[in-house]
């Protein structure tokens, strides 16, 4: 199963791939971990191969694919897998052109189907990417870590609470194995991000009373129903539409942001009430539009806006709010305004892509056995995502103890498979649940 790159709101397309200044930068970076490297490590110094795999071949597994070789010249690849032949054949084509020497993958290490990604996973590997549909996520990377596999996973991690768990589960078996497990959350590996975190650590906002965060924007890419298709395979090529597969928007993307507000919190709100409503969609069941209030335990609130209607004001950004100033960030721009004025400045020559940086920080960790591991964090940012969308669907409070009890699963109650009748779908409609 792939997974098409739903937005180009804030450069996440990256359809021109990094320049040649980049690329020597990430690898002179890829260079200096391995000189870091400790001997006992599962990559030691002087140990160039990186083999990695592939589950999902759309649009962001794609640039996945991508940024993992723009990151250190000695990865290679080696497998992959997609539920659609095309897509397979469209990343290894793609890759293999800009990359000939660095991308292996013959007839008997290209998996098709929906347990490709088992086979994938019985391969020589060191790590796996996976960027298919959330839906699926939770499973597939329960089954890398169990199979001994460091993972590059992409955001969300789930569209249910249950899913979450299972990541919350996975995650705490990879760190008991000392496996890296990096999310593409690329914020947390973006320098203008780190550096305003470090001064907001360090008192530059004073005791942070709340904030705002937003990923408003056009309408996203849909597809409608094609003569041949059955309406599993309609909802699987237009994925981004359908609740059980996406999570939302309000969950698939706006993670990014409410990540961001989790992070700025080091912690997760415990209630959320919110609103939503659709107007414009051509397929699927999701809202075009929704706002959620997010209570921390402290008693501070957050404001959260989502929106994918064309014609409408735009922003993909977060403001926080202190006893000592406010913050304002969005990619490539952080700054604070107050007590302790301050503002991101980079050279040009030191810009490196945070989605390359994130297959950066996951190959040094690998090499110096550190165990770098993000799920649980990206499983509560994803849970959090998830409660305020249930607070819109529904009308009602939402609490984080209900979420981490719920046993709320969507999609088919059964394995997957082309034989299987579509789940049925309703738009929700708040109060009456």
């Amino acid at each position: 199963m792939s997974e098409q790159n739903p937005s180009s709101a804030n450069g996440t397309t990256n359809s021109a791939g990094p320049s040649r200044r980049i690329f020597l930068k990430t690898s002179a970076l890829a260079a200096a971990a391995m000189q870091l490297s400790s001997t006992g490590s599962l990559h030691a110094a002087g140990k160039d191969e990186i083999k990695v795999g592939v589950v999902g071949c759309g649009g962001r597994g794609s640039g996945a694919t991508r940024d993992s070789l723009e990151a250190d010249p000695g990865v290679k690849i080696l497998a992959m897998a997609d539920v659609f032949a095309d897509r397979l054949k469209s990343n290894l084509d793609s890759q293999k052109t800009r990359f000939p020497d660095r991308v292996d993958v013959p007839a008997e290490r290209q998996f098709i189907g929906f347990d490709g990604y088992k086979k994938l996973l019985e391969c020589d590997l060191d790590y796996v990417i996976f960027a298919t549909p959330p839906y699926f996520r939770a499973e597939q990377v329960e089954a890398a870590v169990q199979a001994g596999k460091h993972v590059f996973m992409e955001k969300p991690i789930g569209v249910d609470p249950v899913a979450c768990k299972r990541i919350m589960a996975a995650g705490d078996l990879a760190a008991e194995k000392k496996l890296t497990v990096v999310t593409g959350t690329q914020r947390r590996h973006e320098d203008c991000y780190i550096e305003m975190i470090k001064r907001v650590r360090d008192g530059a906002l004073g005791e942070i009373l709340g904030g705002q965060v937003y990923w408003n924007q056009g309408q996203l890419w849909y597809k409608t129903k094609q003569e041949g298709w059955n309406d599993l395979e309609w909802m699987l090529k237009d994925w981004v539409s359908w609740r059980w597969l996406s999570g939302d928007h309000y969950v698939e993307q706006h993670v990014h942001n409410i990540d961001v507000m989790n992070w700025f919190k080091d912690g997760h709100p415990v209630r959320a009430v919110g609103s939503g409503g659709r107007a414009h969609r051509v397929t699927g069941d999701q809202y075009d539009y929704f706002a959620v209030d997010y209570e921390f335990a402290d008693g501070s609130h957050f404001a959260s806006y989502a929106r994918q209607v064309n014609g409408c004001a735009n922003a993909v950004e977060e403001r926080v709010f202190g006893t000592k100033g406010q913050s304002y960030s969005t990619s490539n721009r952080a700054e604070i305004k107050g007590a302790n004025e301050w503002k991101f400045r980079r050279a040009k020559k030191d810009f490196v892509s945070p989605y390359v940086q994130e297959h950066i920080d996951l190959i040094a960790s690998i090499r110096e056995g550190k165990g770098l591991n993000e799920a649980r964090r990206i499983a509560e940012s994803t849970l959090t995502a998830i409660m305020g969308r249930e607070a819109c669907y529904t009308g009602r409070a939402i609490t984080w103890d209900e979420m981490m009890k719920s046993d709320m699963k969507l999609g088919p109650s059964e394995t997957i498979t082309w034989d299987i009748a579509a789940p049925e779908v309703k738009v929700p409609v708040a109060g009456t649940a």
